[in-house]
């Protein structure tokens, strides 16, 4: 192993053969750290029924999931649960949209053009009101813990189904996020590629010297021979693959999805200019090339001062990409097969504060989907006339990320071990909510 990773050091640092690749080594060295971890979990008593998880499966109805995370903490009261009438409301208000009977704030104009082809859960629940905490088990479905760390659903994905593109990851993640879970327990195999700037893309990952590294690579083979002999073990053997993973998405010819110059300036404009839309239009484009789940990142929800300042401008910038990504996936007919969720790790407090913000409110929030099989125009739950308390088809999270895992046809009981030999299943014991499908 010391020989392996002294072999990566040396294709990173050694007479600069990888300066013009080192986003690709970098990755190469993280997913290097953990491959292995899984062990022997993948065995037949994984198959059995997980206690209290849903049984419930589905043909997939979507291939893909585009994740768009509101970090901070949504106002469900000022985007997809507005109310009218009474003090909690303030002064946002509610608009008409494509779907009869469906409202949403004013500050969604273009959104509000594509709720015939979206569904709004406005009943999601959570026990969980810090920033970090919110956010782990609305990646996770579990509760945050100091023993362990469990998988985003990227990686379920990854290990359940696979499939995607062969020279990309097929689990990436756009933003600067760094709580995000990424593989957990899951050999770092699974864990997404981080994007920090979508405008940057993957800068500097090919390589100028092509001999040099091969020939490096040579070398390193020639080292590990006796070591690979000695343990004949698989993740001995992962290790070189994940060599040969990396040098394949160094030559591959998709890169180029990382590029948004190749886009027409009209396109990329109709995203916006912020990073968020220019994600959103980077999702579309690895999407199209087989990624199976990216997740894009908008911060800045967390608005306990001057709520109604805040939220409109955080709402421009969704409005414009998320708005720009529906009508480009569905003029490219990808809409049907492609799971847009627009969700947070909670809401805000009906009661507005005396700096004009609204504090954390894990009680009662709203979540989105579009394509991928749910309903267009349907709003699944309800609060109450001021936005405290779910009243209708309540929805935990575990339910809501379960939920997402049905559409995909991912096996919701399927028991997988972690390392300290710990059963966990993708939703924990979430029930798919089946009504919002079609």
């Amino acid at each position: 192993m010391l020989v392996l990773q002294g072999a990566l050091q040396d294709l990173q640092q050694g007479h600069g053969a990888l300066e013009e690749g080192d986003t690709a080594a970098r990755w190469l060295g993280f997913v290097l750290l953990g491959v292995g971890l899984l062990g022997n979990s993948l065995t037949s008593k994984s198959f059995a029924a997980f206690e209290g998880s849903s049984k419930l499966k589905q043909a997939a109805t979507a291939k893909n999931v585009i994740y768009l995370y509101m970090s901070g903490g949504q106002s469900h009261m000022d985007t997809w649960d507005v109310k009218e009438g009474v003090e909690t409301a303030g002064p946002t208000k509610p608009i008409k949209t494509s779907a009869d009977g469906v409202r949403i704030s004013e500050y969604l104009p273009n959104t509000a053009k594509h709720m015939h082809h979206g569904t709004i859960v406005n009943s999601l629940t959570s026990n969980q009101g810090a920033h970090e905490q919110g956010n782990y088990i609305m990646h996770t479905s579990y509760e945050m813990r100091g023993t362990i760390r469990h998988p985003a659903m990227g990686a379920w994905l990854n290990v359940f189904q696979g499939g995607g593109n062969s020279t990309l990851p097929n689990f990436v993640f756009v933003g600067n996020d760094s709580r995000h879970p990424g593989a957990g327990f899951f050999p770092a195999a699974q864990a997404p590629l981080f994007v920090s700037n979508p405008e940057n893309g993957l800068k500097n990952i090919k390589n100028s010297q092509p001999e040099k590294l091969q020939a490096r690579m040579a070398l390193a083979d020639e080292l590990d021979k006796d070591f690979r002999t000695t343990f004949a073990h698989r993740n001995v053997k992962a290790y070189a693959d994940m060599y040969d993973d990396a040098m394949a998405m160094m030559k591959s010819e998709d890169l180029k999805a990382f590029d948004l110059t190749e886009e027409a300036s009209d396109v990329r404009a109709a995203y916006g200019k912020e990073a968020f839309g220019q994600g959103c239009l980077l999702a579309r484009r690895l999407v199209e090339r087989g990624v199976r789940f990216v997740e894009v990142s908008l911060g800045g929800w967390d608005t306990h001062n001057a709520n109604f300042v805040a939220v409109p401008e955080r709402c421009e910038t969704l409005d414009k990409g998320l708005s720009a990504l529906l009508n480009d996936l569905n003029l490219r007919g990808m809409l049907q097969d492609t799971l847009v969720v627009v969700t947070t790790e909670f809401g805000r407090t009906p009661d507005i504060n005396q700096n004009v913000g609204r504090d954390h409110y894990p009680k009662a929030f709203s979540a989105v989907m579009f394509g991928g099989g749910v309903k267009g125009g349907y709003v699944h739950g309800k609060t109450d006339k001021e936005g405290r308390e779910v009243v209708e088809d309540k929805v935990k999270v575990p339910d809501f990320n379960a939920t997402i895992a049905y559409a995909l046809g991912l096996p919701l009981d399927q028991v997988i071990y972690s390392p300290s030999k710990r059963p966990f299943t993708i939703a924990d014991k979430g029930q798919p909510v089946t009504s919002v499908f079609a």
